[in-house]
């Protein structure tokens, strides 16, 4: 897998009409820099988007005043049944799962799926491991199985990684698992006859601009010295820009392999959904030509964010976020993420970082409350079977999807505004409170809800009504008990007398012994700003080089009450400076940022602040800039205080 790119999609177009003139724009405003960027060597790029040129307008106008547009009217019909769903399992399983991260002995680390790549494996020397592949423990009834009790709803396994190996019946090619290897069946087919009876939405990961088996495709720099890899080879990122001749090649390559197993998946196996990856190793003009050929081959089939996409424009159905995330910056709109169970998403045999239960249930719930969904990864065995670990996971999200589905299936996005509580989901005029942490006093306040409650209840619990109390126009205060039904995540359900009303200010229940205020959720002063990919120590805003730009979080309080004030940054070598960090309140405290080569979390005590009730902003400025730039903010922690 790949970063997610990180610009900013909370900019992005509303609706229908709104994402045609947005394009139309795009279509004559295309960037024409002569600049090289270099390929960013290891597992993952900085940005995974296309950086436009002059030679992408004709195919970009040609779509979006032609076939794109209309493709686009059926859209809402297509996605509807993957709005519902809200939570899939993606699999990466391949060949590299048989040596599952160890290449003679020594073991590999990152991305199991990436060894070809990583080893500098010869596409004859890729085949022995074909040779030996023989999964003799997979069953694509139990693979059903386990993603129906898991509860996801979708499921996306790879017909063809990087490694340009095809893990099904291709008739376009000798690289495949029928062809190349003892196993003999196609587990594609089998797979998909599977997920039709336990009622799951099947689909394929397709690599369609890396490929490191094929000659005339970007990746390979090691056999064919192709462009696209590790060593920056004709120019970088954007060889294609530069050396029109290669261009040539990767065309035929997408003419005679690209496209043709496309429609072959298609017109064979009839998916619900194609997901792909890497758009910027191709240019931006042969991934609108492979969307246009999906779209003419079927106009059913639910496409990804990352095959057609700049730095300005998304043709997909939905938008795609960052790989393994702990966190979600902004995004408006469908989306979706992809965390994996560990930090590979092919199978690891060294990587034992699994997270538990508990971070992918309140993962899944923090995406529902924001409109996305979750597609969690699996790594299987390079014999069939899935490993232990992640059957544990999955069994334990299945037991708490099974007793509280209703809470994230077929939601949208929460108007309920933050609260330090937990997250909230929205069905009709039903409003789903999911508690990560459970007041101690058996009082839970939900804030800035001005609608009427008709009723409370615990969703795993129906017949145990909840008392509840208006204490102000925008307040409640739920009588829940002082033990928490499920200590992960108690799911309380609220109807709602008439359409659901809230205001937007953050609230900060008096009862919650901390608050913590991402940067992510900050808002913006001055441009430049971005967003880090969200995952684990990642979920920074970054970019802060001038002293016009700052950071501000606005909340509301109820009661009088001190904290002790708590910044979560990244300092690198080349960031450093002052800042300020003030309050409406009075409070004021400077301090100063040193960059280090170790670039680790740092969080420093910035003492305490001291708050009455009422509307406050807390503002997080530059007051001088070193280096680069200043640092890269986390999050401000408030923690209870002591009166």
């Amino acid at each position: 897998m790949e970063k997610d790119d990180q610009y900013q999609m909370s900019k992005r177009m509303k609706n229908g009409s709104q994402k045609l003139g947005w394009l139309l724009i795009c279509a004559v405003s295309i960037l024409c820099s002569t600049r090289v960027y270099a390929q960013v060597n290891g597992d993952e790029d900085k940005e995974m988007f296309n950086r436009g040129k002059a030679r992408d307008r004709q195919e970009t106008d040609k779509a979006v005043k032609g076939w794109w547009t209309a493709s686009m009217k059926n859209r809402d019909r297509r996605i509807a049944w993957w709005r519902e769903a809200k939570f899939g399992m993606f699999i990466h399983w391949g060949i590299y799962s048989g040596p599952g991260g160890e290449w003679k002995g020594k073991k590999v680390s990152g991305y199991a799926e990436h060894l070809m790549r990583k080893e500098k494996i010869s596409r004859a020397e890729y085949l022995d491991l074909a040779h030996i592949f023989s999964p003799v423990k997979f069953n694509a009834d139990e693979w059903a199985a386990h993603a129906k009790r898991a509860g996801m709803k979708y499921l996306v396994i790879t017909a063809k990684h990087h490694d340009g190996f095809a893990m099904y019946d291709s008739k376009l090619s000798d690289f495949t698992i029928i062809k190349q290897t003892p196993f003999k069946r196609d587990p594609m087919k089998e797979l998909r006859e599977a997920c039709k009876k336990q009622g799951i939405r099947f689909g394929f990961y397709y690599s369609h601009a890396f490929d490191w088996e094929h000659p005339q495709a970007p990746g390979n720099d090691w056999e064919y010295k192709n462009p696209g890899g590790d060593l920056n080879l004709h120019g970088g990122r954007d060889w294609y820009d530069l050396h029109p001749d290669l261009l040539e090649k990767a065309k035929k390559y997408v003419d005679e392999k690209a496209i043709p197993q496309i429609r072959e998946l298609l017109n064979n196996y009839h998916p619900d959904i194609l997901w792909f990856d890497t758009p910027h190793k191709l240019p931006l003009s042969e991934n609108i030509r492979i969307l246009q050929a999906i779209r003419e081959t079927d106009g059913n089939v639910v496409v990804n964010g990352r095959l057609v996409r700049s730095a300005e424009a998304n043709f997909g159905d939905y938008k795609n976020t960052a790989d393994r995330p702990a966190e979600f910056f902004p995004v408006t709109g469908d989306w979706e993420a992809i965390p994996t169970t560990n930090e590979s998403y092919g199978y690891h045999t060294y990587d034992n970082s699994h997270k538990p239960v508990a971070h992918f249930i309140q993962l899944l719930a923090s995406a529902a409350s924001r409109g996305g969904n979750l597609l969690m990864n699996i790594g299987p065995k390079g014999d069939g079977a899935f490993d232990t670990k992640d059957l544990a996971i999955l069994d334990g999200i299945g037991d708490w999807m099974q007793r509280n589905g209703e809470s994230i299936y077929g939601t949208v996005a929460s108007p309920l505004p933050l609260q330090n509580w937990g997250v909230s989901t929205m069905k009709g005029n039903k409003l789903y409170l999911h508690v990560f942490h459970f007041p101690a006093d058996g009082k839970l306040h939900v804030g800035g809800l001005r609608s009427g409650i008709v009723s409370a209840r615990y969703v795993t619990a129906p017949q145990q009504k909840i008392g509840f109390s208006r204490v102000s126009p925008t307040d409640y205060v739920l009588q829940v008990g002082a033990r928490a039904i499920d200590t992960v995540n108690t799911v309380i359900v609220l109807e709602i007398k008439e359409k659901i009303l809230t205001d937007s200010i953050r609230y900060l229940s008096p009862n919650i012994s901390q608050t913590r205020l991402l940067a992510f959720d900050a808002t913006q002063t001055g441009n430049g700003f971005s967003f880090g990919d969200g995952k684990t120590d990642r979920y920074y805003v970054e970019n802060w080089k001038s002293k016009d730009q700052s950071l501000s979080w606005t909340f509301r309080t109820t009661a009088e009450a001190s904290f002790r004030i708590h910044m979560k940054y990244i300092a690198a070598e080349n960031d450093g400076g002052a800042f300020l960090l003030t309050s409406d309140s009075g409070f004021r405290k400077e301090g100063t940022v040193m960059g280090d080569k170790k670039a680790g979390v740092t969080t420093n005590d910035l003492g305490i602040i001291r708050l009455k009730p009422g509307i406050h902003t807390l503002t997080l400025a530059a007051v001088s800039i070193s280096k680069t730039e200043l640092m890269k903010i986390l999050e401000i922690d408030l923690d209870k205080s002591p009166d």
